[in-house]
C-alpha cells in the first residue's frame, strides 16, 4: 500500500478538516466523515440485507492489532507465520485493513472511527509477511519461506468464508509458486472466497502480481473519487474489479489513523463486499460470490471488460442484488470446479430421472420411426 502516514490531527485535516485543538473524538468523527468510499459503494442500503453476521473473514497480513477502538470484539488472532520476531514495526498494515473490511467504529452509536463494510463481520488475523519499513523485512525475502500458502491453508482449515489479501504493490511477489497456488485452490475447494490486490506497479513495470493472479482469486484494482483508475494500479487480464483506494482513511496503531493510497485498501472493501454475500447467503459458492461481486457493478466497460476496469466498480448494494438473483437453491447453476471451470467433477449433481426418462422417449420415438418406415418400404415394394 501506498501509505500516506501522519499524525492523528493532520489525518483529520486530509480527510476533511478539523480545528488545530481538536480532541480525539473528533478525530474520529472526521475520520468518519472521509469515509468517501460508504457512499460510493452504496453501503448504507447494502447494511438494511447484510452486515456480514456470521462471517469470519482471514486478513492475511503483518498482523491485526485488536486493541483498536475501532476493531474492539471483532478480531480472532491467529498465528504469526513470518518467523520474525514481534517487535517493532507490527501491524499497521494489516490493522489498516481489518478496520476497512470489520471496523465498527467507536462512540455514541459508533459514529466516530472507521467503519468496515462488513462491520458485523470477525476478523481471524495470521500474520504471513512485514512492514514494508521493516528492516527485518529483506532478510525475510531472502530466506523464502512458505508463509503465505501455510497461512491460506490455515485460515482455509479455520473456517475463514473469506480470506483477505493485500499484499500487492512491491510487497507482494512477482512470481508466482507452486504451494501457493495449491493452497489457493484448497481453500477455494473448501467454499473460502479470495481476493488479492492487484498491485500498485501500473505506473512501472505494470508486472504481473501474486496471490492476485492465481486462477479463483478475486483480483482488485483501484478507482479514486471520481471513479477513474488510478495510475498506480495494476492493469492486467486477471483484474476482476475495482473499488475506492485513493485518500482512504483507516485505523492505525492504538487509537490512531492513517490516510493511504493503494491497491490493498480496494482489496479489503471487496473481501468486505463477499462478506456481505456470504453473510446473506452462506451456501453460496466461491465461484458465485465472485460472480454476484462481478454482474454487480457500476461503470462497467463498454465492451463489458477491460484490463484497467476489469467489469467495473465494485458496489455492494448491487453485489448483493446479484447474488440473490445467483442463489444455488433458487437457480440451480452448475457448481464449477476448483478452477471455475467444467472440468471433470465441475458440474453439480443432476438427477438422473429426467435423462433416462429422456432416453426411453428417445428410443421409443427412434422404434416407432423404424416400424413406420418399414412398412412404407413394404408398400412400395408390392
Amino acid at each position: 500500500m501506498r501509505w500516506l502516514i501522519v499524525p492523528p490531527l493532520l489525518a483529520a485535516l486530509v480527510a476533511g478538516g478539523a480545528a488545530p485543538a481538536a480532541t480525539a473524538d473528533d478525530v474520529g468523527e472526521v475520520a468518519r466523515a472521509g469515509q468517501w468510499q460508504l457512499g460510493a459503494l452504496r453501503l448504507p442500503e447494502a447494511w438494511r440485507s447484510s452486515r456480514g453476521e456470521g462471517v469470519l473473514v482471514a486478513v492475511l497480513d503483518t498482523g491485526v492489532n485488536g486493541d483498536h477502538p475501532d476493531l474492539h470484539g471483532a478480531v480472532v488472532q491467529g498465528p504469526d507465520l513470518t518467523g520474525a520476531a514481534a517487535r517493532g514495526m507490527w501491524g499497521q498494515h494489516g490493522t489498516a485493513m481489518a478496520s476497512l473490511i470489520a471496523g465498527r467504529g467507536h462512540g455514541d452509536d459508533r459514529r466516530a472511527g472507521v467503519i468496515g463494510v462488513a462491520p458485523a463481520a470477525k476478523v481471524l488475523s495470521v500474520r504471513v509477511t512485514l512492514e514494508n519499513g521493516d528492516p527485518l523485512r529483506g532478510k525475510q525475502r531472502a530466506g523464502g519461506g512458505d508463509a503465505l500458502a501455510e497461512g491460506i491453508r490455515y485460515a482455509a482449515d479455520h473456517g475463514a468464508d473469506v480470506i483477505s489479501m493485500s499484499l500487492g504493490g512491491g510487497s507482494g511477489s512477482w512470481e508466482g509458486s507452486a504451494s501457493e497456488e495449491e493452497a489457493v485452490q484448497y481453500a477455494i475447494a473448501k467454499g473460502a472466497v479470495l481476493v488479492a490486490s492487484s498491485g500498485n506497479d501500473g505506473e512501472a513495470g505494470n508486472r504481473k502480481n501474486f496471490p492476485a493472479a492465481y486462477p479463483g482469486v478475486i483480483a482488485v484494482g483501484a478507482v479514486d473519487r471520481r471513479f477513474k483508475v488510478a495510475g498506480f494500479s495494476n492493469r492486467q487480464d486477471y483484474l476482476s474489479v475495482v473499488a475506492p483506494g485513493t485518500e482512504i482513511v483507516t485505523a492505525d496503531g492504538t487509537d490512531s489513523y492513517v490516510v493511504g493510497d493503494g491497491t490493498s485498501s480496494a482489496a479489503a472493501m471487496v473481501a468486505g463486499v463477499a462478506a456481505l454475500i456470504r453473510s446473506a447467503h452462506p451456501g453460496m459458492s466461491p465461484y458465485h460470490v465472485r460472480m454476484a461481486i462481478e454482474r454487480g457493478t457500476r461503470r462497467q466497460p463498454s465492451d463489458g471488460y477491460s484490463r484497467a476496469y476489469g467489469h467495473g466498480v465494485a458496489n455492494a448494494t448491487l453485489a448483493l442484488r446479484a447474488a440473490s438473483r445467483l442463489d444455488l437453491p433458487a437457480s440451480g447453476l452448475a457448481r464449477p470446479g476448483p478452477y471455475f471451470g467444467g472440468g471433470p467433477g465441475g458440474l453439480a449433481p443432476v438427477s438422473r430421472t429426467p435423462v433416462v426418462t429422456g432416453m426411453v422417449l428417445l428410443l421409443v420415438a427412434m422404434s416407432v420411426r423404424v416400424v413406420v418406415r418399414h412398412r412404407r418400404r413394404g408398400r412400395d415394394a408390392t
